[in-house]
């Protein structure tokens, strides 16, 4: 492996499920905020921003499992663990991807630039939460919602309470794909010391996902109320509903392929709520 291949290896851009788990409910949010089709600056910013900062968290995720990641056969080759890369080449070029996406917001009003820092401080602390508690995905959820306040702030120049709702619906997502991700870890993890919501649960994964899947969609209506959506929306909570129970069935064989699959489609939800968002506006214009 070479070094370039090595930097492109430690950014995942080859699997970009993860960019599409941050994108969507950013999109959602400057919907919303918008009441319509977003600036299309602000617009490209969130969408090179989400690529920017989904592959800096990657290369801070591999930095803190680089002690970790040649011991699991799933992660043994990663650039870091094979020692292509040193932990400084790679700490300067999380700073680097940090500093494009920063260049970014600096084109934003300054309210949205204070609220980036945030952005950096989550995807940098969540892969360190894996020692500490069983919890880490819920801190996956609070940096991918973070561009949630930041899009509001974009358009709006304002963090309104109606923010809120949609952020915590975003972190609640996580935790439902991401522990399903989880799932095909848990013998390493256990082996090497890592936790997990996946871990927590047990025997009792399906029940709990199923507790934060009535969660989101409980969240997903509210949303719906607060921002005066109409029957386009709902009709695609119920797409929503539907795809939960069938993940709820993949999910009860106790399959790691199986739970993997939820994983890598669960950013399909994400999809079909913000085609409801775009075609309540579109509906409500005509």
């Amino acid at each position: 492996m070479t070094k370039l291949q090595a930097y492109i290896s430690l950014t995942r851009i080859n699997r970009p499920v993860g960019i599409y788990l941050v994108l969507w409910p950013a999109l959602w949010a400057l919907w919303l905020a918008s009441d319509g089709i977003p600036n299309l600056w602000i617009l490209f910013i969130f969408i090179f921003g989400a690529i920017l900062m989904r592959s800096a968290g990657c290369v801070i995720n591999d930095f803190a499992d680089r002690n970790f990641d040649g011991e699991v056969e799933r992660t043994c080759q990663r650039p870091l663990a094979t020692g292509v890369l040193s932990s400084k080449e790679a700490l300067i070029f999380f700073g680097l991807l940090c500093l494009i996406a920063f260049g970014l917001v600096l084109t934003l009003n300054s309210l949205t630039v204070w609220l980036s820092f945030g952005a950096v401080g989550l995807a940098a602390l969540y892969p360190f939460m894996k020692r500490h508690t069983h919890w880490p995905q819920a801190f996956l959820g609070a940096a991918f919602a973070w561009a949630i306040p930041m899009a509001f702030a974009a358009v709006l120049n304002d963090v309104p309470w109606q923010v809120w709702p949609i952020f915590v619906a975003t972190l609640v997502w996580s935790l439902i794909y991401d522990t399903a991700y989880a799932v095909g870890d848990m013998k390493d993890d256990l082996k090497v010391g890592i936790k997990s919501t996946a871990i927590l649960f047990s025997e009792h994964l399906v029940i709990w996902t199923a507790i934060f899947q009535f969660i989101m969609l409980v969240l997903l209506v509210w949303i719906g109320q607060l921002f005066e959506l109409g029957g386009v929306y709902y009709l695609s909570l119920v797409i929503v509903a539907i795809w939960f129970l069938y993940d709820l069935k993949r999910l009860a064989h106790n399959a790691e392929g199986l739970a993997f699959k939820v994983f890598l489609q669960n950013h399909w939800i994400g999809v079909i709520v913000l085609i409801g968002i775009m075609f309540e506006d579109a509906w409500s214009l005509v």
